[in-house]
């Protein structure tokens, strides 16, 4: 009888088992066993990711990071060009295993996990000099005779639609951005980060910034990963304090002026 119970127990665990679903591999396992770290970047965030039409190829402080990322863990690292409107979908669909710089918001936490934040940006209005005088304030923007230009699927859309519900707001789609609309005149006003904003303001010197009294939204970047994989989660968070307190990420901003 005491053999017959245990095998009864026995066959009873290998059917619950049986039953169970397959845990899902990690990306840190695919990545491991392909060697090919495949990271989601928009190239068109100067400095954080600009790409070079000419040679395909990228570089800012995104690229470096994610450089020194694969390094370290002994693979080759693989940009897959996405935009901002699919950039969570990416993810997601499993097209790459991570995104460069992204930053944090209730929208995209619904879909996609977080690394641990390693910047900030806070995000400030811009227009060119021959508008200059139009604007003193966030409050001068939200008028009804005023365009704001913005990229779609970006933060800075959402934003904008909030911050200024009397002006018109001018959306444009990837590789478009809201910038060059204003440097057009086809709109008066667009919203970015200090980040890319002192590189166009250098880049551009008919573009300057709105004065305001303060920036808004500051919002830790963090890199965007799948949600449920704690397993890569936690490598990449690891990984990220670990280079802190090695000097990195601050180097790696000084290198691009951030």
């Amino acid at each position: 009888m005491r053999i017959l119970k245990k095998l009864g127990l026995a066959l009873a665990a290998a059917t619950a088992l049986m039953g169970a679903p397959a845990t899902a591999q990690s990306a840190l396992n695919d990545i491991l066993s392909n060697g090919v770290l495949k990271v989601g970047t928009t190239g068109d965030w100067n400095p954080m990711s600009v790409r070079d039409p000419a040679t395909n190829k990228y570089k800012g402080y995104d690229i470096d990071v994610m450089t020194q990322l694969a390094t370290d863990m002994g693979v080759e690292l693989e940009f897959v060009a996405t935009d901002w409107k699919t950039l969570v979908n990416g993810v997601v669909a499993g097209n790459y295993h991570m995104t460069g710089s992204a930053s944090i918001s209730p929208a995209r936490l619904k879909a996609a996990g977080y690394s641990s934040s390693y910047i900030s940006v806070e995000i400030l209005p811009f227009t060119t000099s021959d508008k200059a005088d139009r604007f003193n304030g966030w409050d001068s923007i939200n008028q009804a005779d005023v365009k704001v230009a913005t990229t779609l699927g970006t933060t800075f859309e959402k934003l904008v639609r909030e911050w200024f519900p009397n002006a018109e707001i001018v959306v444009v789609e990837a590789p478009a951005r809201g910038y060059q609309e204003v440097l057009s005149g086809r709109a008066d006003v667009f919203v970015t980060s200090n980040i890319e904003g002192s590189t166009l303001t250098s880049k551009f010197p008919n573009v300057g910034q709105v004065n305001v009294d303060a920036a808004r939204a500051p919002t830790p970047i963090a890199m965007l990963l799948p949600q449920t994989d704690q397993v890569w989660i936690n490598y990449v968070n690891s990984w990220i304090e670990l280079k802190k307190t090695q000097g990195f990420f601050e180097k790696t901003a000084e290198k691009w002026g951030l």
